[in-house]
């Protein structure tokens, strides 16, 4: 690793929470408190992607970067590959973090483990994971299951991501997180691949590396950052950031 960047995709079509990045959490917006909690980390330049002039403002009125991407994209990854090329056609950053947008109360810490992984040659992608400690959330389809093989360290090697309650048998459950670091060239190949048939029929994206045989490693860490896609979820945050 030599160079990271940290790309937040950012979009206002959010169907339970319309103008989601926008949504006031004491008097900023969510998109600049996820801003910066991945500024906090020190590991390289955050930028917000974004097809929104209004987001594109608020960022930079907050002393941020946002690029500006198409408005077309079928997926964040696909918005975060324009992104960091057009900021770096050189090719100067060769390890993309993508922190989703809605993550306003992330650890700081939780972003930067997430390159751990890729001080492994043999790893494309790093991913997070956290185990399951709610019963209710091991049947819940909404909560992806991480499946890997222990590697040491609180580090596996992804072997499937399912909505489905798995593995089967005694021993934990791994609620996967949706934060991905990629080495450059692996998100290159990743989206100029088609949607695999894994991916299609579970709507999870990162099927699709390891349908292609792409490597993805999992860090384990604490606790799951608290998403935000409601107007509940948008209130709890807001509690949480006034503590």
């Amino acid at each position: 690793m030599s160079d990271p960047v940290v790309i937040i995709p950012a979009r206002m079509a959010a169907q339970r929470l319309p103008g989601k990045p926008l949504a006031d959490i004491h008097g900023e917006a969510m998109i600049v408190h996820v801003w910066r909690r991945a500024m906090e980390t020190g590991i390289g330049p955050v930028l917000v992607a974004t097809d929104s002039d209004e987001i594109a403002t608020v960022v930079r009125a907050a002393g941020g970067i946002a690029v500006m991407t198409r408005a077309d994209h079928p997926s964040g990854s696909d918005r975060i590959h324009e992104a960091v090329e057009n900021f770096d056609p050189e090719g100067r950053h060769d390890i993309i973090v993508n922190v989703q947008g809605d993550l306003p109360t992330i650890d700081p810490e939780v972003i930067a483990i997430s390159l751990e992984p890729l001080k492994d040659a043999a790893v494309d992608i790093a991913t997070l994971a956290a185990v399951i400690v709610r019963e209710e959330e091991k049947t819940a389809m909404q909560v992806v299951k991480a499946i890997g093989s222990p590697l040491g360290g609180n580090r596996f090697r992804a072997l499937y991501f399912t909505r489905a309650t798995a593995p089967w048998g005694e021993g934990d459950l791994l609620h996967h997180i949706g934060l991905y670091a990629y080495r450059r060239a692996a998100l290159r190949k990743f989206v100029s691949l088609p949607p695999s048939a894994l991916e299609k029929r579970e709507k999870l994206e990162q099927l699709r590396a390891l349908e292609a045989g792409m490597r993805i490693d999992i860090m384990q860490v604490d606790t799951v950052p608290h998403g935000v896609d409601t107007p509940e979820d948008l209130e709890r945050a807001r509690q949480l950031l006034r503590k």
